[in-house]
């Protein structure tokens, strides 16, 4: 009977184990399928946010190439520092008009690069040895909270802006000194009349005195002399360019290289003539422009004492307005050049470095040139030659776009520049 009871409960003991065991194994396989749920959940999860990170990272890489692309292709150049004044970034317009690599300009201070670029330069904005002129600007770098982060410089290039500002206070400070010399040149032509008639009656009077003679035709000859000066005097203050014409481009450089040919040394100078075939005519004042040409071919060639290299160009380039083609003549050597000190100067009147010279001759071909309502540049490097640009409308003003379609027409070589008498009349 002991025995008995004694299984009895061995069985119930087994029983209620094994329904625990089972109750365990359900919670357990629960608590698996939840965690393989939970699991699943995890993995959707984590792929979205690599799915969004990943898109992101693509946003901000295309951003960063945009940014980059952006930075590369501007023509200022653009320097950033960190918080601890070091350069972490500049672009191509930096390297290229400071000159200096961008490998050179990480990791340095920004103060010590403005500090190299100032140095030796009193004035503002600056000019840089290459010639280049620069404005400067910087600014600090703040983030959302407005703490510094760094420093952002900006380098202009503004040579282009300083040119034009050069241009016309040339132009200004020009017409000045042309209304001062013109009632000069009136005011001395009239006394000027007077001598040169009592000399001529001297000469008369002392007929039977050849000794004496000689003295009043010196005075003649003096007068004379003073009389050309004044007339270029003249032509200075008021051009008269008023017989516009389209003249043959070829001929008219033949011609002036015909006219300059007693300078020339056959021997050792190089004469170069370059006529677009865009350029077949040129609107101006044959005579005007001969004289104009022939004035800096004379100075070129002067300039190369020694032999050298002259060119006679003309070509057809497009303005700033890309509707506005103009025509440019170029006049270049390879002789001693120009002090870039002396640049500003060479249009005045009566300026010149020459031992034997007026000084009026450029400030003519600017005037002349000004007629004809364009305009003279020049471009030199000193020992390394001059080139003097002469850039004139195309065609007359009453036709602009005639001659606007004549240009772009020919550069399909299907030119349609007027070829006859009656057609250059409609222009007037």
């Amino acid at each position: 009977m002991t025995t008995s009871g004694s299984e009895t409960s061995n069985n119930d003991l087994l029983t209620r184990a094994f329904q625990d065991f089972d109750q365990a194994a359900t919670v357990l396989q629960q608590s698996y399928d939840a965690l393989t749920t939970r699991l699943q959940q995890m993995d959707l999860e984590l792929a979205q946010t690599n799915a969004s990170l990943r898109e992101h990272l693509r946003e901000t890489e295309e951003m960063r190439a945009h940014v980059t692309a952006v930075l590369e292709s501007l023509d200022t150049g653009v320097i950033v520092a960190d918080s601890q004044d070091l350069v972490v970034r500049c672009n191509h317009a930096t390297e290229r008009l400071l000159g200096v690599s961008q490998a050179r300009l990480r990791g340095r201070r920004a103060t010590d690069i403005l500090q190299e670029i100032r140095k030796d330069h009193g004035e503002y904005p600056l000019v840089l040895p290459t010639g280049v002129t620069l404005a400067l600007s910087q600014s600090d770098l703040t983030d959302e909270t407005g703490s510094l982060i760094g420093k952002l410089v900006l380098i202009h290039d503004v040579s282009h802006i300083r040119q034009l500002e050069d241009r016309l206070q040339r132009r200004n400070r020009l017409e000045a000194m042309g209304q001062m010399v013109g009632n000069i040149a009136h005011e001395i032509r009239n006394p000027l009349g007077s001598v040169e008639l009592f000399a001529s009656m001297l000469r008369k009077d002392l007929r039977d005195q050849p000794h004496l003679r000689t003295y009043a035709e010196h005075i003649s000859v003096a007068v004379q002399a003073m009389d050309r000066l004044l007339s270029n005097l003249l032509v200075y203050t008021r051009p008269d360019c008023s017989r516009l014409a389209w003249q043959d481009t070829e001929s008219l450089i033949r011609e002036v290289l015909t006219l300059a040919s007693h300078a020339m040394l056959p021997a050792s100078m190089v004469v170069r003539c370059e006529v677009d075939r865009l350029v077949p005519q040129l609107w101006c004042d044959g005579a005007k422009m001969k004289q104009v040409l022939l004035n800096l071919v004379l100075n070129a060639v002067q300039a190369m004492p020694e032999g050298g290299t002259l060119t006679l160009a003309a070509r057809v380039t497009a303005a700033h307005d890309a509707e506005s083609p103009t025509v440019q003549l170029t006049v270049s050597d390879t002789g001693t050049g120009i002090p870039p000190e002396l640049q500003s100067r060479i249009f005045d009147p009566f300026f010149t470095t020459k031992d034997h010279g007026t000084g009026l001759g450029l400030a003519i071909v600017h005037a002349l040139v000004e007629a004809h309502h364009g305009r003279i540049d020049v471009e030199s490097s000193h020992g390394q030659g001059t080139s003097f640009v002469i850039t004139l409308p195309w065609g007359p003003a009453q036709s602009v776009q005639s001659g606007r379609a004549a240009a772009w027409s020919g550069r399909s070589g299907k030119s349609r520049l007027p070829a006859s008498a009656t057609e250059e009349e409609t222009y007037e």
